[in-house]
């Protein structure tokens, strides 16, 4: 084969092969043999009809196609080896030419990353606050989820339980019957049509009113838009919602082991703390990441990319998998798959850049987890998977499971190394040695 590599860039080597003659012959030769063993031809025992019969058989072209589905993996093989290129995955091929063939080959190749001065990486975590009004706000949240339906005597409005019965003429000209409908009045809500709540507001129970209601034109759903209802509704009970007293009474209805209104207000400051907390360490842990990417220089394949949209892709369909899955979803989107994957297209160059520059800090730290670590998450896995323990096992007990885990570990303590680096809490670290070099070293 004759070699020409093109370009190098974006950790990609694209390069133009061109098959030798006697290369090819040998490659259509031993298609014709695999073809000829499975292809019946009349006049022709299986097997032993002659490749020049087969050729015509089933073309020279389909022979051809044949012999280069093995020859093509061969020759990039063969080139890997000669440029010494370190792959990360297939390369994509695209056929320039049949006579004589020719083919172009884009090599992905390892990423390239280059930490400038990590050491100085400074990120201040957000101090972390609980407010009355945050207090405030779980009491109120509280006092809504124990809330009770109190019938009143008066007209409907915002925020109350209307029981009603309502005739419906569709645009069909159908008529639907609902007795005992329950709705809760919310201004501007489409439930159960456009404006619904904004009419019944000031009818009393025993009245009845007609009026007609419309989708919008532009409405979501496009089977509804533009779509109008005749309705008939009349009012059969009205309700308001009452919320109760913060008391001790209130306080040990929650079952909380809560004897007063104080001890609750220390649970939810406590919680409160916790959570805010846990979300100003993520906060501050992406911060030092992105810190750390700005002073680095990374170059990695595009397929990296591409397999990380797939992820978030795959995460979008699990999201949604009650829901009628993706296709479901994007149809409620009115987007395209195509769109979707640009849009996940910075975040999935985000999420690749960040996992390169963390696990280069893993590198040049030395860290690492030993199989000791490795066992013990894998054990907390089980542990926390209930059930499902011997399948999770089973998974992460394999060569490759134990790899994820152990890649998953590594990045947990590069994330911890950088956040002390970021806190202006570390000092440059002698890498680590795994207990198994060092004892030889010592021996």
């Amino acid at each position: 084969m004759k070699i020409a590599t093109q370009t190098v860039e974006n950790s990609q080597a694209v390069v133009q092969i061109e098959v030798e003659p006697q290369e090819l012959e040998e490659s259509l030769d031993k298609a014709y043999r695999e073809v000829v063993k499975r292809v019946g031809i009349p006049g022709f025992r299986k097997g032993k009809a002659p490749r020049s019969v087969v050729e015509r058989y089933i073309g020279r072209d389909g022979l051809q196609k044949e012999a280069l589905e093995d020859l093509i993996p061969e020759l990039c093989a063969r080139a890997v080896e000669e440029q010494k290129f370190e792959i990360i995955a297939q390369p994509a091929i695209e056929i320039i030419q049949l006579d004589p063939v020719i083919f172009k080959a884009t090599f992905p190749l390892r990423p390239k990353v280059e930490l400038g001065d990590y050491l100085s990486v400074r990120v201040e975590p957000r101090a972390v606050e609980v407010t009355e009004e945050q207090m405030d706000s779980v009491l109120d949240k509280l006092r809504e989820r124990h809330a009770v339906w109190a019938q009143v005597d008066r007209p409907a409005g915002f925020e109350d339980l209307v029981t009603a019965d309502i005739e419906e003429e569709t645009p069909d000209g159908d008529t639907r019957r609902y007795e005992g409908r329950q709705i809760i009045m919310v201004k501007e809500s489409v439930y159960p049509l456009p404006e619904f709540s904004e009419k019944l507001v000031g009818v009393s129970v025993g009245e009845e009113k007609e009026f007609d209601l419309s989708y919008p034109a532009d409405y979501k759903f496009s089977e509804l838009a533009g779509k109008q209802y005749k309705l008939r509704v009349k009012v059969t009970e009205v309700k308001e919602k009452r919320l109760p007293e913060v008391d001790e009474e209130f306080v040990r209805s929650l079952d909380q082991g809560l004897e007063n209104v104080e001890a609750l207000r220390a649970s939810i400051a406590e919680n409160l703390t916790k959570a805010s907390e846990e979300a100003a360490k993520r906060e501050h842990e992406r911060a030092a990441v992105e810190a750390l990417a700005a002073t680095a220089t990374v170059e990695f394949p595009p397929i990296l990319v591409e397999q990380e949209i797939d992820d978030l892709m795959r995460e979008r369909e699990m999201l949604f998998r009650n829901q009628g899955g993706l296709e479901a979803y994007l149809r409620t989107m009115k987007k395209t798959e195509e769109e979707l994957r640009e849009e996940f297209r910075p975040k999935a160059i985000e999420r690749v850049t960040h996992s390169l520059v963390l696990g280069k800090l893993a590198e040049v730290e030395g860290i690492h987890a030993d199989e000791a670590e490795v066992e013990g998450e894998i054990d907390k896995m089980c542990e926390e998977s209930g059930a499902r323990a011997n399948d999770i096992r089973r998974i992460f007990d394999s060569h490759e499971g134990r790899h994820v885990v152990e890649n998953r570990l590594v990045s947990r303590k590069a994330l911890e190394r950088l956040t002390e680096i970021a806190c202006g809490r570390a000092q440059q670290a002698e890498p680590e040695v795994p207990e198994g070099k060092k004892e030889s070293e010592d021996g």
